[in-house]
């Protein structure tokens, strides 16, 4: 990452939920999301990546993730819960991340398909092509492949980048990081250590 001091953008998708017969915005995680959301909550705090602020979905499933998640941070940073976190698109969810508050450095956003896996897509792809051909970057250029393929439910993307949050734009990030639960999952159903962690 160019740049002094940076900041964090971790975009998490919700953990996987539920499909019973009630509107979306009310459904409940599933067992595999309650399993999940946990062991994810942990990489971020194991991996370095803990937030100092959070933007969540007023949706059940996010709002579950965020409350299994939170315990395993080691720190209680402060949440907004928004509806536009459910509601928007991709760029709509770039101008509310834009509005993080200056003394934040590392932010969590717990949202939805398609929006969260559009705007790392967007964010990283733009990167990736910025970028000059070093190993790190093939690296990076590789992992933002492999999110592009596949951003599962309870996944996170990190994303640094320098500036104020009202700077974040496509171009200005580094794609660092890109786990899934199944990666960290052991097959005796423990945790396992994460490629970052």
């Amino acid at each position: 990452m160019a740049g002094g001091a940076g900041r964090k953008l971790v975009l998490l998708r919700h953990a996987k939920s539920a499909w019973p017969d009630m509107p979306d915005h009310d459904r409940p995680l599933a067992r595999r999301g309650r399993r999940d959301a946990p062991v994810m909550g942990r990489w971020l705090r194991t991996a370095g990546h803990r937030p100092d602020h959070v933007l969540c979905s007023t949706a059940r499933r996010a709002h579950e993730t965020w409350q299994l998640v939170r315990p395993e941070l080691g720190a209680e940073p402060p949440v907004s819960f928004q509806r536009g976190v459910y509601e928007d698109s991709a760029a709509q969810l770039l101008g509310l991340i834009r509005q993080t508050p200056r003394a934040a450095r590392t932010l969590l956003l717990v949202g939805h398909d398609p929006a969260v896996p559009e705007l790392a897509a967007t964010l990283a792809a733009t990167s990736a092509a910025a970028s000059g051909g070093t190993g790190n970057d093939a690296a990076a250029q590789a992992m933002a492949g492999r999110m592009r393929d596949k951003f599962p439910t309870a996944a996170v993307a990190v994303l640094e980048f320098s500036g104020n949050w009202d700077q974040l734009a496509p171009g200005s990030v580094q794609l660092t990081g890109f786990v899934t639960p199944r990666e960290l999952r052991a097959p005796d159903g423990g945790v396992a250590r994460g490629p970052d962690s």
